[in-house]
Parts: C-alpha cells; sequence; structure tokens
C-alpha cells in the first residue's frame, strides 16, 4: 500500500522527532568513548554546548516542520487514522 506524499513525509518527520533523543545520547557520549587523554576538559564542555545548541535549532526545525505539515493535512481535512495510522490495530 503506497501513502501519499503528504502524509509519507509527516510519518518522516515523526520518525526523526522520535530517533532525536537516541542520536541526542549516542552524540554526547563521544568525547567519553574517545581516549580521555585526547579530550580536554575544555574540549569536552564545547563540545556538549555546542551539540546542545545543534540539538535546539535540529527540534524547533523539526517541530515547526510537524506543525506545518499538521495545518496542511488538517487543511486538506486529513486525518491519521484515515491514513491508516498506527493507532489502529
Amino acid at each position: 500500500m503506497f501513502l501519499e506524499r503528504s502524509s509519507y513525509r509527516r510519518r518522516r518527520l515523526g520518525d526523526a522527532a522520535r530517533i532525536l533523543p537516541v542520536l541526542a545520547l549516542l552524540l554526547i557520549l563521544v568525547p567519553v568513548w574517545w581516549v580521555p587523554e585526547a579530550v580536554s576538559l575544555t574540549g569536552g564542555a564545547l563540545w556538549l554546548f555546542g551539540l546542545w545548541a545543534a540539538l535546539i535549532v535540529l527540534t524547533a526545525a523539526l517541530h515547526i516542520a510537524l506543525h506545518a505539515s499538521d495545518r496542511a493535512a488538517w487543511a486538506r481535512g486529513e486525518d491519521d487514522s484515515q491514513s491508516g495510522g498506527e493507532d489502529e490495530r
């Protein structure tokens, strides 16, 4: 079964929003996995706060994209239950 392009896009944006916390955790641990002597305290702090800022920007972008796609779907009269949403069982 093929989904409409907008429905497919909404689902992939939702998947990206679900994966983001796991990706953030893995990226936070990168300096710990590196040889601790290779990453100074300053380098680790810069990594952490740079990552924090990037995650804020990425989360805001995902929020805006999801909100825009939901608003467009609502304007077209679509509903997740009509497109075979995951809540149907």
